[in-house]
């Protein structure tokens, strides 16, 4: 009798560990999908930033002495950055300051729409 309760509990030791092993495998899993959304969103920021400096240094000029071309060409980047937010709204990802960047998952978002509209 003793050692069938040993060997109950052996078992029940294993499947516990069992258990501990499935977890840390999707654990693995979480953290390795975390770390290359992590990645991806550097890469992002660092694209982003350099854009941002492109146009920090496009807008003192316009200010300075206004001519048309330069005022004509920050006009076109403005309508350019709100075709990209459209674009990436289609792709699937919320632009809207309440979710940015987040997988929209096949569901309109009123934020975002609401956002991309008082852009036109």
């Amino acid at each position: 009798m003793k050692d069938k309760n040993f060997l109950d509990t052996v078992m029940d030791f294993e499947q516990q560990l069992e258990s501990m092993q499935q977890q840390f495998r999707e654990l693995k899993a979480v953290v390795a999908h975390t770390m290359e959304e992590h990645h991806a969103l550097q890469l992002e920021n660092h694209h982003l930033r350099a854009r941002l400096d492109e146009l920090h240094e496009v807008v003192p000029e316009v200010t300075t002495a206004v001519d048309p071309v330069k005022l004509e060409k920050a006009a076109m980047d403005i309508g350019e950055g709100y075709d990209n937010l459209a674009r990436l709204y289609h792709e699937g990802y919320h632009v809207c300051h309440v979710h940015f960047g987040s997988s929209r998952k096949g569901d309109d978002c009123l934020f975002c729409l609401s956002f991309l509209n008082k852009q036109n």
